[in-house]
């Protein structure tokens, strides 16, 4: 509450993009300013900031000791990753009325700057879950005497960097699955479901492409379907929470019995999420894509391929990577759709060595031993000539292939 003369007080922050969002990481300066507006002369004891970051966690679980008594569990944890303070006006003891050592503050605006550096220690994301969150802040307090504090909290987002472009999280992921029903004493075929992803990084606002064949040799009419899951994970006192979310999905053809599906790279948009939490000892975010078989008056069908979001977007040249290696890394017959990416091919030998170069190195040179002699050229220019010989030709089709191996029974012909 705003008392006296006090008109307002506000927090602003010197931000380090251009959408004007205070956003931060580990080892970066924040600053900013307290501007306080009075309408007339006021005397203060102090202004004073208040800088923290922390994860925090609660929930309550009902427990049952016996009849007719019921009580309620209460779990809390919590993580301090920075506590900074600094006083901007006046001297830090403001636990007294007295007139001695006050600051004059005259009427008008007023700007008084802060700064402070985060830590260089791995920070948490932002968050805000169900059970907990992780949260930083800066408070202003204004200290007058005989006034209750005037009080101002302001919040700023901390990102800890997930870079995708790491090999981990540049490997593709694949799985498969086969599911027989039944029914009493009879058995149907089989179905089975293979999928495959490029990579396992991705950010906010991508597409996961995602390669699947689902075959149906039962009797039913079955579904295809994927979906991103966010999974929060909160812990104190040794329990674990668990919060699932669905993020997106989307639906295939219905396959009736005997028919195949395949997804030759079906998109699913990744939303607006957070990145994924993995350093935080009390609360974790993960996410997962499940692709699925809808199986009607049964279990479904589904594989879980895990997947990290992150802030630092595919570079070009970790395309091309991923890219290469979801092509050749899996030795599965029915991963042999066609990616939409294609490796460039190297550069050939006359972009690489000019004519000149290759002329300059078979320059004859003066002297010349026996073993020299018995060459029809100089020994050099057979080295240089060497050294400049052109790479093999490129092929992106493998000139010795492997024998087609497919052990997978084939649905019986009806």
């Amino acid at each position: 509450m705003v008392l006296g003369k006090v008109k307002s007080l506000t927090i602003s922050f010197d931000c380090l993009n251009d959408s004007n969002v205070p956003v931060y990481s580990s080892g970066d300066a924040v600053s900013g300013r307290v501007n306080l507006e009075v309408t007339g002369e006021i005397r203060v004891k102090s202004l004073k900031i208040h800088a923290r970051g922390h994860a925090k966690v609660r929930w309550t679980e009902s427990r049952n000791a016996g009849s007719n008594t019921a009580y309620t569990q209460n779990y809390t944890e919590e993580v301090e990753y920075f506590n900074h303070k600094d006083v901007l006006v006046g001297h830090e003891r403001d636990d007294d009325n007295s007139e001695e050592g006050l600051h004059t503050i005259h009427s008008g605006r007023h700007e008084y700057a802060f700064s402070f550096e985060l830590p260089q220690t791995p920070l948490a994301t932002s968050f805000e879950g169900r059970h907990g969150s992780v949260r930083y802040w800066v408070k202003a307090e204004l200290h007058r005497p005989w006034f209750l504090p005037v009080k101002l909290k302001k919040e700023f987002t901390v990102f800890e960097h997930i870079d995708i472009n790491t090999p981990s999280l540049l490997s593709p992921q694949a799985g498969t699955k086969e599911k027989t029903l039944c029914c009493w004493f009879c058995t149907s075929g089989p179905i089975s479901l293979s999928a495959k992803i490029e990579r396992k990084g991705y950010t906010p606002g991508e597409s996961i492409q995602i390669f699947a064949e689902i075959e149906n040799c039962s009797s039913r009419v079955v579904v295809p379907k994927a979906a991103i899951y966010q999974t929060q994970a909160f812990y104190a006192k040794g329990k674990m929470k668990e919060v699932k979310q669905l993020i997106a999905n989307l639906r295939g053809e219905s396959l009736s019995s005997g028919k195949t599906e395949t997804w030759n790279g079906k998109q699913l948009k990744i939303p607006p999420v957070s990145p994924s939490i993995l350093d935080c000892s009390i609360i974790r975010v993960e996410y997962s894509l499940m692709v699925y078989v809808d199986i009607p008056g049964a279990m479904d069908l589904f594989l879980n391929l895990p997947l990290v979001i992150g802030t630092i977007p595919l570079h070009p040249f970790g395309s091309r990577t991923s890219s290469v290696s979801s092509q050749c890394s899996m030795n599965m017959n029915w991963l042999g759709l066609t990616l939409p990416e294609r490796p460039e091919a190297p550069p050939s030998y006359a972009e690489v060595v000019t004519e000149e170069q290759r002329q300059s190195s078979l320059a004859p040179i003066g002297a010349c031993d026996d073993f020299e002699r018995a060459l029809p050229g100089p020994l050099f220019a057979y080295i240089q000539e060497f050294r400049f010989l052109p790479p093999p030709l490129y092929s992106e089709i493998d000139p010795n292939p492997d024998g087609p191996t497919d052990d997978r029974p084939s649905c019986p012909s009806r």
